[in-house]
């Protein structure tokens, strides 16, 4: 089967792109730019074209034959390719579908991490636990992962450990073998009207699944009600949050090895200290808390329960290197988003000592609806005495140097381009 991947080299598609090839599939894609995944992809003999997206590298792919055009959601409806391809009748999905057929065609059970947050930490964080452990595990992460490709599998592997987003409801197309739940807080009001209904669909997807480990509070929970083996207070990373990930991940761990002892018939001598020593060495992973400079780091965070999470494990880091504080520098994310968590931001900031904050990333926007100025969200702060409004520049370039000589730590949390702007200014 041949396969054409719109969108091919940022770490979703891409990852799924690699999955792929590395099952037998034949592979090409297209992408405008090259993303964190261009490199692997290129090294796996799948044929990238990077620039525009006119549709003649498709047309040139389909003279050999197309079976399935996969292609990102970030792809508009009127786009060159995807016009094409539906034209000429080739089969047309985003990932979900692909990835779903993938799992059911190589026989692999699903261990799927959904969440509002904490779903790509946690995923992680299974992928470095198994891979340390020799357990027979193929993964797709959505970021880059600096001890693994994004993506892999192998013949013989038997799970398929996921980060399933819940966005566009995705996750919904799958019936795991293992679901993990980090987190649920309302989010994506583009894709859910209400706070019902986004959690409506956390529930259809629990149900969809064999077995269940969710944090509820800071308890580790199963299906069945029973409390996980492994807790919060087992782990010494640094931060509540994740330390309630690497919980997570241990049971989720623990399942897969017992679901081995089982299938081999073989008696359970089970070594709980080894897993928990080896998710404790954890690396982290790209823009999750990620050091890109002495007491500097940059965070996806762009939920208020996200802010709150990271700021703690700020805190612990801050403390860990003897720094005297935390700065936080942060970038919302769509104005569609902030209508409806703006009122989560009051306390989500506590525990800081200065915020920069800048005006918000827009995207995938409602033009009916007011922009939001970044004044207005900062005013509602319990600390609105420490929020200075800024812009991604020079003289917040010096602001920040400063507080680093002064010996603070410095955190970005933003979903945009304000990354880009940091690694720039500070990366090593």
């Amino acid at each position: 089967m041949n396969i054409y991947i719109s969108g091919i080299s940022g770490t979703g598609m891409g990852s799924l792109a690699l999955m792929a090839k590395t099952a037998g599939f034949e592979v090409s894609g297209s992408d405008l730019a090259k993303g964190a995944i261009y490199d692997e992809l290129v090294k796996a003999g799948i044929d990238v074209k990077i620039g525009e997206q006119d549709g003649e590298f498709l047309k040139e792919k389909m003279e050999d034959g197309v079976d399935w055009f996969a292609y990102t959601s970030a792809l508009p409806e009127g786009h060159a390719e995807l016009k094409i391809a539906r034209e000429a009748g080739i089969k047309c999905t985003k990932r979900d579908d692909l990835t779903a057929f993938l799992v059911e065609k190589l026989g692999l059970k699903m261990v799927a991490v959904a969440g509002t947050h904490g779903k790509t930490t946690t995923t992680a964080m299974i992928i470095w636990a198994a891979l340390k452990l020799g357990l027979p595990v193929s993964y797709i992460v959505g970021t880059t992962l600096g001890f693994a490709p994004s993506g892999a599998y192998h013949k013989g592997d038997k799970y398929f450990v996921y980060e399933a987003d819940e966005y566009d409801r995705n996750f919904l197309k799958y019936h795991p073998w293992l679901a993990v739940i980090p987190a649920i807080s309302y989010d994506h009001p583009d894709i859910y009207p209400t706070r019902e209904d986004y959690l409506a669909a956390f529930e259809k997807f629990k149900s969809q699944s064999e077995s269940v480990i969710e944090n509820v509070k800071g308890r580790i929970v199963l299906n069945d009600g029973k409390e996980g083996v492994y807790k919060e207070k087992d782990f010494d990373l640094a931060g509540e949050a994740r330390r309630i990930d690497a919980a997570l991940a241990g049971n989720a761990v623990m399942n897969i090895q017992f679901e081995e002892y089982r299938e081999k018939g073989m008696i359970v001598d089970y070594n709980k200290m080894l897993l928990i020593d080896t998710i404790n060495e954890f690396p982290g992973v790209g823009r999750r808390f990620e050091r890109i400079a002495d007491g500097v780091y940059t965070d996806y965070a762009h939920h208020p329960e996200e802010i709150e999470a990271t700021i703690g494990v700020a805190q612990d880091e801050a403390k860990r290197l003897g720094k005297k504080g935390v700065v936080v520098i942060y970038e919302p994310h769509q104005n569609t988003r902030q209508h409806k968590v703006r009122d989560g931001y009051r306390e989500a900031f506590v525990g800081v000592d200065k915020i920069f904050w800048l005006p918000t990333y827009l995207t995938r926007e409602d033009p009916n609806l007011e922009v939001l100025s970044s004044e207005e969200l900062a005013s509602g702060l319990v600390n609105e005495d420490i929020v200075e409004l800024a812009e991604p520049s020079r003289g917040l370039g010096i602001r920040i140097k400063e507080y680093l000589e002064q010996g603070y730590l410095v955190v970005l949390m933003t979903a945009g381009p304000a990354d880009g702007w940091l690694r720039e200014k500070f990366g090593e």
